[in-house]
């Protein structure tokens, strides 16, 4: 990836859906104004459209904005639908939802029965 996930002061996933065919101006305007986020804060923020094919990242390297787009050939991004929230990512989650699975882990632990022994 060209950022070092090592050196984000966070990953925001903007959830629901964004109109993608904003540009870096729209998109931060988005992040300041609706959310109430810093876009200069070296932080990646993420957007998806309607299709679920496809998003945009927005970051602040220090000199300028970096503007990502990715489509996906084969498959469809677990993106969250909710309109008008905005999720704070571990990197894990970000490797898992660009990977093509939800972001939260589906393996369930099994708990030892609590049956007492007579």
């Amino acid at each position: 990836m060209l950022i070092d996930l090592r050196k984000l002061s966070g990953i925001y996933l903007i959830c629901g859906k964004t109109d993608l065919r904003r540009g870096i101006d729209g998109l931060a305007g988005v992040v300041s104004d609706q959310y109430e986020l810093n876009p200069y804060s070296r932080a990646l923020f993420l957007f998806c459209g309607t299709r679920k094919d496809r998003f945009k990242a927005l970051y602040w390297d220090g000199d300028g904005f970096l503007l990502l787009y990715k489509r996906i050939e084969n498959g469809r991004l677990q993106w969250p639908t909710t309109q008008k929230e905005v999720r704070r990512l571990h990197p894990k989650q970000l490797q898992r939802l660009l990977s093509g699975w939800g972001l939260e882990s589906t393996i369930k632990h099994n708990r030892p029965s609590k049956k007492t022994s007579r």
